[in-house]
């Protein structure tokens, strides 16, 4: 069996095991999220760390991921939640991809269609990058769950991103945005979806 060193670790591990890599959203690392928390539970996990400066800019959120994975050995699996999604479309669609095994896109913002109160206009978010949002099939297996409730993404918007980067649609229920205020918390579900994808 292959092995690799994870110098981040200073661990030897099979290189058949991916390392999960978990891709927040525009409100980076929040306590009681379930990236969070699932971040805490996995064995081989790393997280894109939030950005000090220009935290809305969709370059600098990308160069992040890059940075993030430069630090892994062996296969991932990206974990996604909301813009977080939409990064990781525009990070295949203009970088290198290799080794990623699959990626989980949950509850991916719409973020072509003005938001409620509290988010980025669509204005701001032209003038950073984030628009439009890219289309192209990702070059790697994955997984769009989303929410028929969400208030940040109607399910058809959700679904037909899903067609258009070649991802198997989930549709979870009404779970909201998928995050605290929507009463997650932990998601057990994303484990299982992780599994699909290893």
């Amino acid at each position: 069996m292959t092995q690799g060193f994870n110098a981040a670790t200073g661990s030897v591990r099979s290189m058949s095991n991916p390392t999960v890599l978990i891709v927040p959203g525009l409100r980076d690392h929040v306590a009681d999220h379930w990236q969070t928390l699932l971040a805490a539970r996995l064995p081989l996990v790393r997280s894109v760390p939030p950005l000090e400066h220009e935290k809305l800019n969709c370059r600098a959120r990308v160069d992040a991921i890059d940075r993030a994975l430069q630090g892994i050995d062996g296969p991932v699996i990206i974990v996604a939640h909301s813009a977080g999604a939409i990064m990781v479309a525009h990070w295949a669609a203009t970088r290198r991809v290799s080794d990623i095994r699959g990626a989980l896109l949950a509850a991916p913002a719409d973020l072509e269609t003005p938001m409620p109160a509290g988010y980025p206009t669509t204005e701001a978010l032209k003038d950073n990058g984030w628009l439009p949002i890219p289309r192209a099939a990702l070059p790697f297996p994955s997984i769009v769950a989303a929410s028929s409730n969400d208030p940040l993404t109607h399910l058809d918007r959700a679904r037909k991103l899903a067609r258009s980067w070649g991802s198997r649609f989930v549709e979870l229920g009404e779970v909201g945005h998928l995050n605290p205020h929507s009463g997650f918390g932990e998601w057990p579900r994303a484990e299982e979806l992780i599994r699909e994808l290893s």
